[in-house]
């Protein structure tokens, strides 16, 4: 599979990698993240187009092949990325909000840092 993100207002890193899928894609919608605690925290999570209407779209989360940890939990959105945000946090999505950030997406090691939509 294919991961693309655009440089955007969501997140500046742009990329194009290449992942060896290890099962199929299922929808995500909290992960924990360990971008702001060493602990890690739990968070929504959402796609983000560049449509500026509706830039809302799935996030997804799809074991692949990792070379150094052998199997690895890609977490992936539209073409500006993924949004993040605290699950205690009571707003809507926004570029502009300050407790929000933005990937161009997320490999985890431990399935149990995913909680999927259809679960």
């Amino acid at each position: 599979m294919f991961v693309e993100v655009e440089s955007n207002p969501n997140c500046e890193q742009s990329i194009f990698a290449r992942f060896k899928e290890a099962g199929p894609a299922r929808p995500v919608v909290q992960v924990r993240s360990f971008e702001r605690s060493s602990q890690g925290e739990w968070c929504w999570v959402t796609g983000w187009s560049d449509d500026p209407a509706q830039p809302l779209c799935p996030a997804r989360a799809q074991a692949v092949e990792d070379s150094g940890a052998g199997l690895a939990h890609l977490v992936y959105g539209g073409i500006w990325g993924i949004r993040l945000k605290p699950v205690m946090l009571a707003e809507d999505w926004s570029l502009e909000s300050r407790n929000q950030w933005g990937e161009p997406y997320l490999s985890l090691a431990d399935a149990k840092d995913l909680r999927y939509a259809d679960t």
